[in-house]
């Protein structure tokens, strides 16, 4: 049972639980060791677990594996879910991601991802990132019709500065905002989360548990396998690393006080940072998304989240670098 209350979408009624499941791993594009079983499996699990928001994108997986496993899976539960997905982002020959916001391109992977998920209406659609060679409030227009058609219930603008935020809204009202935020990466405090606040737009947050590194479970001489995509950021590498392993030891203490995991007392946290709506938690097995689907059944006590607050204040931001996920 959840000790918080579903939150709203923007203003469009669709209630979420504060944690969601985020579908990336479920690919096996930049995780190792996945497969089709333990991903369907999770997709399950989270739903056994009382999470009812999916976030899932065109470009998870070469072939749109992960809409087809999400739709698959959550099919015969359809009244019970809210969908996200995303458009903009494809795979070029290369096996490399290519932003395209053109509105051609924008209807295009609407009409597909429809398909491969199996649903007549989308809940929550996504401007994946915005295209450099295409004006935002272009890309908008697309958006507009999409919503004018009934094709999507609400949508969203992801990786996005302010001033994209605002032309985008101008042109298309946004419900949804999703960009990377953690304890130790807060850039959205500055700007995007006032604005999104003002503008009753709901922030959904990618890397709560900074790619599995807020969980605590790799320790510090871990080796990275060279096929795992976490080896290119700073925050795994030399004195980073260090830092946030030091970082995670003054959190263990107040994790064993609550008896909870490290990575439930990290979801928990996030999901009572004022602004923000929801935390996706990605997972490509299904003990990971219990654990971390366990983050939303209690509360920090005020006392705690000081002392958390504080902890953060001591470790500093870490070294910073633009993902799309």
């Amino acid at each position: 049972m959840s000790a918080f209350s579903r939150r709203e979408i923007g203003t469009t009624g669709m209630q979420v639980t504060p944690l969601a499941l985020g579908c990336w791993p479920i690919a096996g594009i930049t995780s190792i060791d996945v497969t089709e079983s333990a991903s369907r499996a999770t997709i399950a699990a989270a739903l056994d677990a009382g999470i009812n928001f999916f976030d899932t994108a065109y470009c998870y997986g070469y072939e749109g594996e992960s809409e087809r496993m999400v739709g698959d899976v959550l099919r015969p539960h359809r009244d019970q879910v809210v969908i996200a997905t995303k458009g903009g982002i494809e795979w070029g020959p290369d096996k490399k991601q290519v932003r395209d916001g053109r509105p051609a391109t924008i209807h295009r992977h609407c009409d597909e991802s429809l398909r491969r998920l199996g649903v007549d209406v989308i809940d929550l659609y996504y401007l994946h990132a915005p295209d450099p060679n295409t004006p935002v409030e272009v890309t908008a227009t697309a958006y507009r019709q999409l919503l004018d058609t009934g094709k999507v219930r609400a949508v969203g603008l992801s990786n996005a500065t302010t001033a994209q935020l605002a032309s985008f809204h101008q042109v298309c009202p946004l419900s949804a905002f999703q960009p990377h935020f953690n304890m130790l990466q807060r850039e959205i405090e500055i700007d995007q989360l006032p604005w999104c606040v003002a503008h009753n737009v709901s922030v959904m947050v990618y890397w709560p548990l900074m790619k599995g590194l807020l969980a605590g479970k790799l320790p510090r001489n871990h080796v990275f396998d060279e096929r795992d995509g976490r080896r290119k950021y700073p925050m795994f590498q030399g004195e980073e690393w260090n830092r946030n392993q030091d970082f995670l030891d003054q959190l263990r203490p107040i994790a064993d006080e609550t008896g909870h995991s490290l990575a439930q007392v990290v979801l928990n946290w996030t999901i009572q940072q004022p602004g923000i709506t929801v935390a996706l938690c990605g997972a490509k097995r299904p003990e990971q998304i219990l654990d971390n689907a366990a983050g939303q059944t209690w509360r920090l006590t005020p006392q705690q989240l000081a002392r958390i607050d504080a902890a953060i204040a001591a470790r500093g931001p870490i070294q910073s670098r633009a993902a799309v996920t």
